[in-house]
């Protein structure tokens, strides 16, 4: 049995009956792709309500900072919304969360999914509540990049109290990556190029004892690289406890370096766990994660196993 820290907040697992916010804090989302989601969580007995800009549209973001922001903290201060479940990632959740009411999520923790761009939420929410997440597909669904055991484990992470545990998958690109060890300690992180935005911002979370969830999509090997050196040149990754390497989509160029060969040598050298393989990002399978809780990572059976996000 994993001791979870005393300091971690875990919002209530979602019931039958319970109203969930979709909000778009970041890039535009479709309106089909939502109906689909809504569709799965009103199966799941929940009641999905999409928020009140959860279609706007500004550019490459879902409605002007305001109007997500708005939504944001409508969702946290209304007592009758018991989850709030993000459309999509894409980008512009930087941009809103220093305006975050972080005294309401105190007050009435809930329970945040949504993963990508979503990891700057995620952050934000850990450095102003210690509330812990669920990193896991967003409401503009895709059955054909998250087919059934993607719902399911969603499912499963939202409105369940039991431990979470994820298998390494000898399909998945970055299956090869191994440094044999067995790690114990909070689960963080998330998009790998969140991460490495965070840096010199109050959310990139200290890693101190930490195992460091990545994962990213249509990033070139040479830039994973520029991200990963970056952090270890910042000291964001000094007194980690172990890697968890998700699904690294998308991400070649022409150069014959590999995205195994970069994560392999800039991760092989920190002297810790690495486990590679899990089906976590924006591949085909996706599964759901909480972050934010305590986790081992265990090279020899080739598992993540998570404490639950809510309670």
């Amino acid at each position: 049995m994993i001791s979870e820290d005393p300091t971690v907040v875990r919002p209530p697992a979602l019931r039958p009956g319970d109203t969930v916010l979709l909000v778009s804090p970041s890039g535009p989302t479709s309106p089909e792709r939502v109906a689909r989601g809504m569709e799965l969580l009103t199966g799941w007995g929940l009641r999905p309500v999409p928020a009140p800009n959860a279609y706007a549209r500004q550019g490459y973001l879902a409605g002007a900072d305001e109007l997500r922001a708005a939504d944001l903290n409508a969702a946290f201060a209304d007592p009758q919304v018991r989850g709030v479940i993000c459309t999509r990632g894409g980008y512009g959740a930087q941009r809103v969360v220093d305006a975050i009411d972080m005294a309401a999520v105190r007050r009435d923790p809930k329970v945040v999914a949504g993963f990508s761009d979503i990891t700057a939420l995620q952050f934000a929410l850990w450095r102003g509540a210690r509330l812990a997440g669920v990193h896991g597909p967003g409401a503009a669904w895709r059955d054909e990049r998250t087919p059934l055991r993607s719902a399911e484990s969603l499912h499963a992470a939202l409105m369940t109290t039991e431990p979470v545990t994820v298998t390494a998958v000898a399909g998945e690109e970055t299956y090869p990556l191994r440094v044999p060890g067995r790690a114990t300690g909070t689960l963080l992180g998330g998009n790998l190029c969140m991460i490495a935005a965070s840096i010199g911002t109050p959310d990139l979370p200290d890693l101190t004892g930490a195992v460091l969830l990545i994962e990213d999509v249509q990033e070139p090997p040479y830039k994973v690289d520029r991200m990963l050196t970056h952090l270890r040149r910042a000291g964001a990754l000094d007194g980690l406890a172990g890697v968890a390497v998700g699904q690294f989509t998308d991400c070649a160029d022409g150069w014959d370096t590999t995205i195994v060969d970069v994560l392999g040598e800039r991760l092989g050298g920190l002297g810790v766990p690495v486990l590679g393989g899990l089906p976590i990002g924006h591949g085909p399978g996706q599964l759901s994660v909480p972050v934010g809780t305590r986790a081992t990572l265990d090279t020899e059976t080739a598992t993540l196993s998570v404490q639950p996000a809510v309670a």
